[in-house]
């Protein structure tokens, strides 16, 4: 199984947007991907799913994430790096059955010029902590609210020709 995560959650996100465009994009080369968005979190989550500790509201998402065998992480870039709402949802799923020996892609995005580079670089660093596997090919969108059109779709040829290459790769993987 394949899940898309939107590593924020922030409401009306172009994070979702780009999730949403991935998810397409995988549909048409014929894998079909989930979506987790992390606007769908319990909002007690802190208090409520950390350290073991399981609510109704969390048990969907857990198995959804025991699940999967593929993520793509779609990331922007908070205060030079990720998401803290994506580091909670880490901490708050079952350790080791999870993430562990799993594989991953990351996408970084930004309104800013780097496309989240350096919270990338972070959360690789997580990622190699849990044992997620790492697809090499990392994208970084910079200036996303350049990038998408009105209908949510990545339009300048660059753009469009990495993360075709990261998908075809993605698919491989």
């Amino acid at each position: 199984m394949v899940t898309i995560i939107s590593s924020t959650n922030r409401p009306g996100s172009h994070t979702l947007k780009l999730a949403q465009y991935y998810q397409q994009q995988l549909r048409e080369k014929g894998t079909e991907a989930g979506l987790l968005s992390l606007t769908d979190l319990p909002c007690n989550l802190l208090q409520s799913d950390m350290y073991g500790k399981r609510t109704p509201e969390f048990e969907p998402i857990q198995q959804i994430i025991t699940q999967t065998d593929k993520f793509l992480f779609i990331i922007p870039e908070y205060n030079g790096s990720f998401p803290g709402v994506l580091k909670v949802l880490i901490d708050a799923c079952a350790f080791p059955e999870s993430f562990y020996e799993k594989k991953a892609a990351l996408v970084g995005l930004s309104s800013g010029k780097y496309g989240n580079i350096r919270g990338i670089d972070h959360f690789t660093g997580v990622c190699h902590y849990i044992h997620l596997n790492i697809m090499s090919l990392k994208i970084h969108i910079a200036s996303i609210n350049k990038e998408l059109d009105e209908n949510g779709q990545l339009f300048k040829a660059d753009t469009v020709k990495f993360t075709n290459e990261q998908i075809d790769k993605f698919i491989k993987f």
